[in-house]
């Protein structure tokens, strides 16, 4: 579409992220104005002429010491998509990096449920989003919940960008390791860009309580190496406060832990900077490192972000080009 201009806009939590990928991209963000009414509804209005135009709209639904939940920033994300569509822009893509509902993809064997992810696709499509942006979703079959004469999912892939920065501050490890069974796959690409091992840890979960684990066991020889233990999503932290322990009781020395959604809710600091404390006690190297999905003022020093804006501008660049998104997910960041 470079015939017609591309103009990038933001949800208030986003607007740091969305400046980073403008500024990377030469553009100006437009002018638009966020409004919460007593009762809790919100507006959306997009100040400037964006007709005729490539639009990207940002937007974070997860914000630390945010005072709007999820469901609120979703929303206000769907009436800036529609703002957008009703302004007569060419094309309105949704960038959401952490794609809500992601984690409600399917049932688990109990039907009387909702399949949120499918809903909140769903969603989208009627206000009007032509393309969706997320980064490392939880499950890639999430696209097959968007018709794809309406809506397509660009789900872009973190390790190819995320794995060469870990290496150039000696985070890598040894050996590369997954919480769980369900994350062996997102694992092994790391291990296959780092040339490392692989191992997993087998995790038994209590559905009945949400965030709830009930025990860990290690998956292969972690004995005196160092490891990366990748994730998608850090919620509570539980997951990996029980991988950590069981990596270390099979051996393990330094560990850095890696995710694209460092969304930390509840107890999830005090628990990560528990295993931290230990670590300090104990003499071996601990490092969370999260993107900038949800972005942490003032974090520990054991926490380190990595910045989502180059990948997110190349992949606006290609897609603005109509040239291949896949292409561009490796680079420099």
């Amino acid at each position: 579409m470079t015939d017609v201009p591309l103009r990038l806009l933001s949800c208030a939590p986003s607007e740091p992220l969305a400046a980073r990928v403008a500024e990377r991209l030469g553009a100006q963000l437009v002018e638009v104005s966020e409004t919460w009414f007593a009762c809790g509804e919100g507006k959306f209005v997009v100040g400037e002429n964006v007709r005729g135009a490539d639009v990207f709209v940002f937007q974070q639904v997860v914000g630390p010491g945010d005072d709007r939940s999820l469901y609120d920033r979703t929303m206000m994300l769907l009436h800036a998509v529609e703002a957008c569509a009703i302004a007569d822009a060419a094309s309105v893509t949704a960038v959401v990096p952490y794609l809500p509902g992601a984690r409600q993809d399917k049932r688990k064997g109990r039907t009387r449920e909702g399949i949120t992810a499918g809903l909140f696709a769903r969603c989208l499509e009627a206000a009007g989003a032509r393309r969706v942006v997320a980064v490392e979703i939880h499950n890639e079959a999430i696209a097959g919940m968007f018709h794809p004469g309406r809506c397509r999912l660009e789900n872009l892939q973190l390790h190819p960008s995320l794995g060469p920065w870990l290496r150039s501050w000696g985070l890598e490890g040894d050996v590369v390791a997954a919480p769980d069974v369900g994350g062996l796959e997102r694992a092994r690409h790391y291990a296959e860009d780092l040339s490392e091992g692989l191992v997993a840890v087998s995790k038994v979960r209590d559905y009945r309580v949400a965030n709830q684990v009930v025990s860990s066991t290690l998956i292969g020889d972690v004995q005196d190496r160092g490891v990366l233990l990748v994730d998608d999503i850090i919620d509570t932290a539980g997951s990996v406060v029980g991988a950590v322990e069981a990596l270390k009781d099979g051996g393990a020395t330094d560990i850095t832990v890696a995710c694209a959604h460092p969304v930390f809710s509840g107890p999830a600091w005090d628990r990560l900077g528990g295993l931290a404390q230990r670590a300090a006690a104990e003499g071996w190297r601990f490092k969370v490192v999260g993107t900038s999905s949800v972005e942490h003022d003032a974090a520990p020093s054991w926490y380190t972000s990595f910045d989502l804006a180059p990948l997110l501008a190349r992949a606006i660049t290609s897609m603005h080009g109509g040239q291949s998104v896949t292409a561009v997910q490796r680079g420099d960041s």
